[in-house]
């Protein structure tokens, strides 16, 4: 009968998660094999990249911060059932009669062991257990952003730069159309609105400078902070190219959300945390049963005679029973909230669910269609490239006018600054998927180790 009481909490709820059995936005068939999930960003084939995720992932604050309450939480949870074992306590102190006549010294050993009974340990259990989880699952969610926020913000540096290089090319060409309208215009052959016209694009060629120049300087420095530092390397400073997204496919069902996607985790977790509150609170509704036992020993101090001649020793053993009485309805009104309170947690795990896979299905449409986009800004590029080598061809022929080469030229570059634009948001987009997915590398094998499965025989979701 004991033995059942012990047990005697309520069964975990049922987590059905409301996932659909495929997603929406059909991936486009690739011959690459699967992407690791744990290892997504290899996809860019960027070694700098990798060498900046691996850098943030031993240096970012928010993961050490998240590392450190993980620890905190385990080294509780470790100690979480020693409430349920046998404590044994010593203690002195001295005690006076009320008539001031005899001063005694007491000391003694006091033992307690609270049975646990009515679901209090199993409570206890799986709150610390919650906590634990929840603790997992915060340290993966930091782990996911800081690889995502990294990937971006290389790719958004890179990319600043490309087109900062871009423009200052057109900033040169249109230079040299506004000394090309000049020297018409000294020829009569220009008006000097034509002129003025000229030197209009390039202030603004030059004004356009100041954006990617801007972007690139806080793209670098937010990578300081993602790294753990005070300012950016110098390396990052100098112009490279962008990475370029290689071939990749997603080989996974929304099913897997549950497994990976770190706010479902925790979500998960509490709702654990929460049925343990209830457990709690249900128990508290029964008297708490242990046992107790005592040995005092305690002498007059004031007695001048070397043996005393009454016993100064008692000891005592039996049940230790509270009982709520006059607060009972206190107790079962904290039930009742800690009930709603599971209920809200179970509900707040369904959201978590249909908000992962709102996400994963924006990122893959948003994905799809940016691939679209990148493909059609690359036919652009290449029949404005193939447009501006025919006016070469006729400038050298003195058919045209170098100030339509020059045109020419720019139109060109224009189609490159777009192009690059979309292949960064084709590569952001990628970015976003596997974001929503949860990708991240595996975690280190002390924070592993750190995570214990819930009970499945409780009904616990996995």
């Amino acid at each position: 009968m004991l033995c059942g009481l012990a047990g005697c909490a309520a069964p975990l709820p049922k987590l059905a998660p409301p996932v659909p059995a495929q997603w929406r936005h059909a991936v486009t068939a690739d011959p690459a094999p699967p992407t690791d999930l744990h290892g997504w960003w290899h996809a860019f084939a960027d070694p700098d990249l990798d060498a900046l995720v691996d850098r943030a992932l031993a240096h970012n604050l928010d993961v050490a911060q998240a590392v450190e309450r993980l620890r905190a939480v385990r080294s509780l949870h470790k100690r979480a059932h020693a409430r349920y074992l046998p404590e044994l306590h010593a203690r002195t102190h001295d005690s006076i009669d009320p008539d001031a006549s005899a001063s005694y010294l007491v000391a003694g050993f006091d033992a307690s062991w609270e049975l646990g009974l009515f679901g209090r340990a199993e409570g206890t259990r799986r709150e610390s257990q919650g906590a634990l989880d929840a603790g997992v699952a915060d340290l993966q969610a930091a782990r996911v952003s800081l690889v995502a926020e990294v990937v971006r913000e290389w790719i958004g540096l890179r990319t600043a730069q490309q087109q900062e290089q871009l423009l200052q090319q057109i900033s040169q060409q249109r230079r040299q159309a506004w000394e090309l309208q000049q020297t018409r215009q000294r020829l009569l052959l220009a008006a000097p609105g034509a002129v003025d016209q000229a030197q209009a694009a390039w202030a603004r060629a030059e004004a356009a400078l100041a954006a990617p120049r801007q972007a690139a300087d806080a793209s670098a420095q937010r990578l300081a902070v993602l790294l753990g530092q005070n300012h950016p390397d110098p390396a990052w400073l100098q112009a490279g190219t962008p990475p370029e997204l290689g071939a990749w496919r997603l080989d996974g069902t929304p099913a897997e959300l549950l497994r990976t996607r770190p706010e479902i985790a925790r979500a998960e977790a509490d709702v654990l945390r929460s049925a343990g509150d209830l457990a709690l609170a249900h128990a508290e509704l029964f008297p708490n049963i242990g046992l107790g036992a005592s040995m005092v020993w305690a002498t007059d101090i004031n007695n001048n005679r070397r043996f005393s001649t009454t016993p100064n020793a008692i000891n005592s053993l039996g049940p230790v029973i509270d009982i709520p009485l006059f607060d009972w309805g206190m107790r079962l009104a904290a039930k009742h909230a800690r009930d709603h309170e599971l209920k809200a947690s179970v509900l707040a795990y369904r959201q978590a669910v249909l908000q992962g896979v709102a996400e994963v299905e924006t990122a893959l449409g948003g994905l799809e269609q940016q691939r679209r986009r990148e493909q059609q800004e690359t036919l652009a590029w290449q029949a404005l490239q193939r447009a501006d080598q025919a006016v070469q061809v006729r400038n050298k022929l003195q058919l045209d006018s170098p100030l339509d080469r020059t045109e020419s030229w720019i139109a060109a570059e224009q189609a490159a600054l777009e192009l690059a634009d979309a292949r960064a948001a084709h590569s952001l987009a990628y970015v976003a998927l596997f974001k929503a997915l949860g990708g991240a590398p595996r975690p280190a094998p002390e924070t592993a180790q750190a995570a214990t499965a819930p009970d499945a025989a409780d009904g616990a979701p996995h």
